[in-house]
């Protein structure tokens, strides 16, 4: 099955890839800075800029855990926090990338940040991997009736079919989604990444394919995402590695953005035949061959111990005594993390609203059936 989605008129497959800049958090709410990294991004040869509208209450609770920095260890919950900007600052985002003549694009993490983002009017929408098991999330993004591009690192091939079940009942047709195979780890291993996935996942499921590539290396994912027909090649981007931003350590530099972007656009144009032998005659057959993997659909080893931690789960946002109601005051669908304990699924969120909780549920734990 040919493996292809169309944007603002335009199709993009394997002969036509859709490069992503993705700037994620890393120009920290500055404007100057942010329009730099565009700059940058849209010189080393991106076709749309990515970015991220956080608000970090719709992400995770306070009592997640902390993560070490240079300075000392840090609540998880408060660097989500310090990422934070106004709907003005996407706006203006947005008006400079398309003044640039690229593509803007933004994920958004829960119902504000949904509504905001199509407040922009975007062109197409963006769902993270730790979002594909949000039902209510994906049929919020449906609603605006544009492409979305769904990243599913960290799920498994059940998670993946739940997905786009909830967007065939929210309307979205399937010719408007792009399903990009990530791994959920920074950085992840190339090794692991199974991209001979791609073709079995657009042939099951009726969807475009593409890559989400958190691995370190330029070339090598890319290029052989695209010999197993990807339409869509993300990559983190960042000015330099360490300037500070969240996921700078694992983004791509300008310099080895224009390699990656001037590689894919060469390989483009050779069969996927030949894309796999030049890239074996660069990085060894074995190197290939391991990238490639099995085609199996399964998590990688890198983000197996994440899964239903990174994902969506029910938490208390507060602690909720026995007997007492379960409402949307005291409940919400969040990512684990850290140290807290996984919930229940969100697609169980409305069916316990109204329920008692059996037993004391500590805030920021996960809400299990035996809590109700």
């Amino acid at each position: 099955m040919n493996s292809s989605v169309c944007i603002c008129g335009r199709l993009y497959s394997r002969t036509h890839p859709l490069i992503i800049a993705e700037l994620g958090t890393s120009h920290g709410g500055d404007i100057s800075k942010a329009r730099e990294m565009i700059d940058a991004a849209v010189q080393a040869g991106a076709d749309c800029i990515k970015t991220q509208i956080v608000y970090a209450d719709e992400i995770l609770h306070p009592y997640t855990g902390e993560v070490p920095l240079p300075g000392g260890s840090v609540r998880l919950y408060d660097i989500f926090k310090s990422l934070e900007a106004p709907l003005d600052f996407y706006v203006e985002l947005k008006l400079y990338a398309e003044s640039k003549n690229v593509l803007f694009l933004a994920s958004p993490f829960g119902p504000r940040s949904t509504a905001e983002l199509l407040k922009l009017h975007p062109d197409f929408i963006k769902i993270a991997s730790p979002e594909l098991n949000w039902p209510a999330l994906l049929g919020d993004a449906a609603a605006a009736r544009v492409p979305l591009l769904l990243s599913s690192g960290v799920s498994k091939l059940a998670d993946i079919e739940q997905a786009l079940d909830a967007l065939d009942d929210a309307g979205l047709s399937r010719e408007m989604i792009c399903l990009l195979h990530c791994v959920t780890a920074y950085p992840a291993p190339a090794r692991e990444y199974n991209l001979a996935v791609l073709p079995h996942l657009t042939a099951l499921f009726g969807v475009a394919s593409g890559v989400s590539d958190h691995s370190a290396e330029p070339t090598l994912v890319p290029l052989l995402a695209l010999s197993q027909g990807a339409a869509v090649i993300e990559k983190h981007f960042c000015l330099a590695r360490s300037a500070g931003g969240l996921d700078d350590p694992i983004a791509l530099t300008a310099g080895d953005f224009t390699m990656m972007c001037r590689a894919v656009r060469s390989a483009a144009l050779l069969s996927s035949e030949e894309i796999v032998t030049q890239t074996e005659a660069e990085f060894g057959k074995a190197t290939v061959q391991a990238v490639l993997g099995d085609g199996i659909k399964k998590l990688a080893p890198a983000e197996r111990a994440h899964y239903t931690r990174t994902n969506r789960s029910i938490h208390a946002l507060r602690f909720i005594a026995r007997g007492e109601l379960l409402t949307r005051e005291c409940i919400a669908v969040l990512r684990t993390e850290k140290v807290l304990r996984p919930g229940l699924a969100p697609a169980w969120y409305e069916h316990i609203l109204g329920r008692r909780a059996g037993q004391d549920i500590p805030a920021g734990e996960g809400v299990r059936l035996e809590d109700i």
